[in-house]
């Protein structure tokens, strides 16, 4: 598919007429340095997957210098349906949720109610004396676990596969607990990055260490302070329609409607800080600039600045790589529940240096690079949506590279 630029300055006042939520303002993109010409080859990229049936529907942010430049739905809710996506749809975000539940670990370190090098075991005592398996048996930490490895994804916990048998979820975040107190760790503290129950357990000490449950909590110290009014564990019964459908792709690879029609509309006995919530794409935009200014949106202050710092230093162990699905990534490091870009020259990738981000197993993703003042934000719902090679196109590549073409096109 291809566009004259002419063409593509049309095809973006088009795009920009899509329904646009009434609490977000769309900026002209030139008024912060991006190129307009720029943002219409984004749109016009992604619509053009929409309309080649490799997304049932996507909706897209951009914001640059703390103005969104563009907000963009284009398909379908669902791919079985003629209702248009729109920008207010409701995903479900998955580990999208991570970095929120490391945002509420933050606050309460800030309140001196846990320290970086504590042990995990000051915290949850149930994990003292675990031991850690190896070829030759069960042998003790060389070092105990401590909370900025359980931040990291190193603190010697297993993948998530490694606990299917053992249901980790099947009843509340205590119960996990007692589940995991019972098993050995598959590593030493501190020497393999393994994507596993960690963040879960970052939630069970929110929980035990603020009074409240985890949704009450976020509500209470995130959610309703950085105005996010659809973002939760579940859904309102009178929001349940703009919950978006899970799609998957059939065997000549078009995308089509999964039979699953679960919309949880009660709070979960399980509260999954590692992937539970629901939101929109404005209201996760608006997490993610209250971080890009330092922790702070319109008046309302989550984190002070020297966490926000903190939480996107590299804290892995030289040797450590982020290994999501194989092989490690080059020139990624990991923080507080964030990857975060620390050799560009090594990664290859376009973000700028200290550049946060992660993303949902359905395909959400969003990237922060405080390097050039830019978010982007981007929703769709399929199965095995983040795993390279499954059927979903690489949106995590390909919208970085346009979103860094507008603004190189903008600077000439």
């Amino acid at each position: 598919m291809t566009f004259s630029r002419r063409g593509l300055l049309a095809a973006g006042a088009a795009f920009a007429a899509s329904p646009a939520l009434a609490r977000i303002a769309v900026q002209p993109p030139a008024s912060v340095g991006v190129s307009p010409a720029g943002v219409a080859a984004l749109n016009a990229h992604f619509h053009g997957l929409v309309d080649q049936k490799k997304l049932a529907g996507v909706v897209t942010l951009l914001a640059r210098k703390g103005k969104v430049v563009n907000l963009d739905a284009y398909g379908r809710a669902s791919a079985a349906q003629p209702a248009p996506l729109k920008t207010d749809a409701i995903f479900r975000i998955a580990s999208m949720t991570k970095p929120i539940t490391g945002v509420a670990m933050m606050q309460l370190y800030e309140k001196g109610l846990w320290k970086l090098d504590d042990p995990v075991a000051k915290h949850i005592p149930e994990f003292a004396g675990l031991k850690v398996k190896t070829d030759a048996g069960l042998v003790d930490q060389a070092r105990p676990m401590t909370m900025a490895q359980l931040m990291s994804h190193t603190a010697g916990f297993g993948v998530s596969a490694l606990y299917e048998k053992d249901d980790l979820r099947e009843t509340d975040l205590q119960g996990m607990v007692d589940k995991l107190a019972r098993l050995p760790l598959a590593s030493q503290p501190g020497t393999d990055w393994a994507y596993g129950p960690a963040v879960d357990l970052q939630g069970y000490v929110v929980q035990k260490l603020s009074g409240l449950d985890l949704a009450d909590y976020m509500q209470r110290h995130i959610f309703d302070p950085l105005k996010m009014p659809d973002t939760q564990f579940w859904v309102a019964p009178a929001k349940a329609a703009r919950v978006v459908q899970v799609h998957t792709y059939d065997a000549a690879g078009n995308i089509v409607a999964t039979n699953d029609p679960s919309v949880r509309t009660e709070k979960p006995r399980f509260l999954a800080g590692g992937g539970g919530l629901f939101s929109t794409a404005e209201d996760y935009f608006r997490f993610c600039q209250a971080l890009l200014n330092g922790g702070e949106l319109d008046g309302a202050r989550i984190l002070k600045p020297e966490t926000v710092r903190l939480m996107r230093a590299d804290v892995l162990q030289p040797g450590v790589g982020v290994d999501l699905y194989g092989p490690v990534q080059k020139g990624i490091g990991f923080g507080m529940d964030f990857a975060v870009h620390r050799r560009p020259a090594e990664s290859g990738l376009p973000q700028g240096l200290d550049s946060y981000w992660w993303g949902g197993a359905f395909g959400t993703w969003f990237w922060i690079d405080p390097a050039n003042d830019v978010i982007f934000v981007g929703m769709i719902q399929n199965l095995r949506g983040s795993v390279p090679g499954a059927g979903t196109p690489d949106l995590r590549g390909e919208s970085a590279k346009l979103v860094y073409a507008a603004l190189q096109e903008a600077r000439a």
